[in-house]
């Protein structure tokens, strides 16, 4: 069995085999989202500043920005498999930024109920930023602190790399819980809005024909970016309970398309359908 511990570099003895993923990270495929949310992470800055919405600037802005450092340590990794600076921060900041993002969606969820009808949602809109924010920190909280465990681990300590991998996973399966409760009060509230015609009442009242649209492209946007931040999560609970080195860890396919391109999805559409633009009660 080949002695690992002290690998720096790929070699004989230190093969890309041995190390935790298994493989060297793609190139042009970290580059690409990188250069994305590096993008998106500018422009939610920029349109932020300009519309003075906190929270949701915030939220997106750093997701954004952890995904971007966390996709420049994978490129790190694709230099140099053994690149522990480079597998410290992918850990990290990889992990966490999603939360963030789902951050930027609850805040929009209660605008979105403040608008529409706050009488049909069976949770006060004031509760929504309070509840599943609060949920939200608590995730990100512990995910922070086993990403830092794990990170801390430099793969030779496994004791200390399960004990961190464990503590993500709890938090990973806390948010996916917070999210599988907001998705039930979001489908509910869309319901209740429904069957009492609220909506088309607000339409009438208070929207142009062409406002209606953006608005209605705005929640179609919310519903995907919930989906997709939904996905990856679901997708890293096997993922990190396999355990370090196991194999839908290693492989790297998965990982591009259901942690990489679901988040790009959910950025990438709630930056365009940024509530500046799409979403009435932001602008008046």
């Amino acid at each position: 069995m080949l002695d690992t511990t002290n690998c720096k570099a790929v070699s004989p003895e230190c093969p890309v085999a041995a190390t935790t993923y298994g493989y060297t990270p793609n190139l042009g495929a970290n580059a690409f989202f990188a250069a994305v949310f590096g993008l998106c992470c500018i422009l939610n800055l920029v349109i932020g500043i300009k519309s003075r919405q906190v929270m949701f600037t915030i939220a997106l802005t750093v997701g954004s920005l952890l995904e971007l450092i966390g996709y420049i340590g994978r490129i790190q990794m694709h230099n140099n498999p053994w690149d522990m600076g480079g597998f410290q921060m992918q850990i990290v900041c990889l992990i966490l930024a999603p939360s963030f993002v789902a951050a930027g969606i609850y805040w929009s969820l209660k605008h979105i109920v403040l608008f529409v009808g706050p009488e049909k949602s069976r949770l006060p809109p004031r509760l929504y930023p309070w509840i599943f924010v609060g949920c939200d920190v608590g995730s990100i909280i512990l995910q922070a602190a086993g990403g830092g465990v794990a990170g801390s681990a430099k793969r030779t300590n496994k004791a200390l790399l399960d004990a961190g991998n464990n503590i993500m996973i709890s938090g990973i399966a806390f948010q996916v819980a917070t999210m599988g409760v907001c998705g039930v009060l979001g489908m509910d509230f869309v319901f209740r809005v429904r069957k009492g015609r609220q909506f088309q009442e607000v339409q009438a009242e208070k929207l142009e024909e062409s406002e209606v649209r953006k608005f209605y492209f705005f929640c179609v946007g919310e519903i995907i970016a919930y989906l997709t931040v939904l996905i990856r999560c679901i997708y890293r609970l096997p993922e990190m309970a396999g355990g370090w080195g196991n194999p839908l860890m290693q492989k790297e396919t998965e990982f591009l398309i259901l942690d990489g391109a679901m988040i790009t999805i959910a950025v990438v559409i709630l930056t365009i359908l940024h509530p500046y633009f799409t979403c009435p009660f932001v602008r008046k």
